[in-house]
């Protein structure tokens, strides 16, 4: 037919449009619940797309990647010393790489490296482990959204408040004179990760050995989550039933005296006993409870923000406003994905949180 003849004379979708790699591609994408823009930031083509073929159709997929990824590849001083607190490090990273929209949380603790060939973003990804906040406890996220690069403290994101509730009961009613079923969880949770007695034993309590090269002895720090629970949490107070006696993983660390400092200073290089075993169990513990929901698209929710969930109460307890005091509360959005087609769009996240019940606290 003539559908036919003219797809044989244009050809493919995928040879009509010579895509190889690395061609910028704006994306803009409006719904009522706000604007997603990416045509200041381009997206760059990552590879040679793929494409589906249908009696009547043909679709290209488009593997797309921020500029700054890319960026990172380049090595343009294998051996360069970073010096000084972690925060302003971060900072002078970014700028190095023309990155200009971020948004950083100052650490109270500096430190002394050289940058052995890894990329200026690979470099802080590692740095957010030994990184601790003018205020709480170590341990940082790295990452990217719409609105620029973020290097964020566990606690400083966990302490925002929440940006939107969504509520979660047996089914939706039809409704079309409000937006009351766009804060609606529209499908069951799926808690993909809940308490595993056997994964909180290998973190919870850890044996800690610190060499001094200067005076050849040793010093060993046994911490628990006892005596070492983080002070923040998105819900009540970090509790545990397990009787330890004992350690379950140890943690060996050489202290770094005077290699890119002053050889006379004795004062360890980013000392490790601040973090070595504070920041693994920081980050394992707000990993204890990860759950995916689905909700109406919402353009406004990015990663790291803070959302209530709330869950209906089985039965007829209806204390506490009907809502299940266990699972509903304060959760962080690890990440998200939008979908958008012809007929329907909705939000997918991952959500993570450290303790259980309401929050209580300030």
């Amino acid at each position: 037919g003539k559908d036919q003849d003219t797809q044989e004379r244009l050809g493919s979708i995928k040879s009509s449009l010579p895509i190889t790699g690395g061609e910028d591609v704006e994306v803009r994408i409006e719904s009522k619940s706000g604007i997603l823009d990416f045509t200041r930031n381009p997206f760059k083509v990552d590879a040679v797309p793929s494409t589906t073929q249908e009696s009547n159709r043909e679709a290209i997929f488009l593997s797309l990647v921020s500029k700054p990824t890319l960026q990172n590849l380049e090595i343009k001083d294998p051996c360069k010393t970073y010096t000084g607190r972690i925060s302003d490090t971060v900072k002078s990273i970014l700028k190095d790489l023309n990155i200009r929209k971020f948004k950083i949380d100052k650490t109270r603790n500096s430190y002394n490296f050289i940058s052995r060939s890894r990329g200026g973003l690979d470099l802080i990804t590692d740095l957010c482990r030994r990184s601790i906040p003018v205020k709480g406890d170590p341990g940082y996220f790295f990452y990217e959204t719409q609105d620029g690069f973020n290097f964020k403290s566990i606690d400083s994101l966990i302490s925002k408040k929440p940006v939107e509730t969504y509520t979660y009961s047996a089914g939706l009613q039809a409704n079309l004179d409000n937006d009351e079923n766009d804060f609606k969880i529209v499908r069951e949770p799926n808690f993909i990760k809940d308490q595993k007695v056997q994964e909180r034993k290998k973190w919870t309590s850890s044996r800690n050995i610190f060499f001094n090269p200067l005076t050849l002895k040793t010093d060993e720090t046994i911490y628990t989550m006892k005596t070492s629970s983080p002070k923040k949490t998105l819900g009540k107070k970090v509790t545990y039933t397990d009787e330890i006696t004992g350690y379950t993983t140890t943690h060996n660390h050489v202290l770094d005296l005077g290699s890119l400092g002053d050889v006379n200073d004795i004062t360890p290089n980013n000392d490790p006993r601040q973090w070595q075993a504070k920041s693994p169990m920081r980050y394992n513990l707000l990993h204890s409870q990860l759950m995916e929901i689905q909700v109406p698209c919402n353009l406004r929710l990015s990663a790291g923000n803070v959302i209530r969930v709330e869950f209906e109460r089985q039965g007829d307890d209806k204390t506490l406003g009907g809502l299940d005091e266990q699972i509903s509360g304060n959760y962080l959005i690890l990440h998200l994905c939008h979908h958008f087609d012809t007929k329907r769009s909705f939000t997918s996240m991952t959500l993570a949180r450290d303790t259980y019940g309401l929050y209580t606290g300030k």
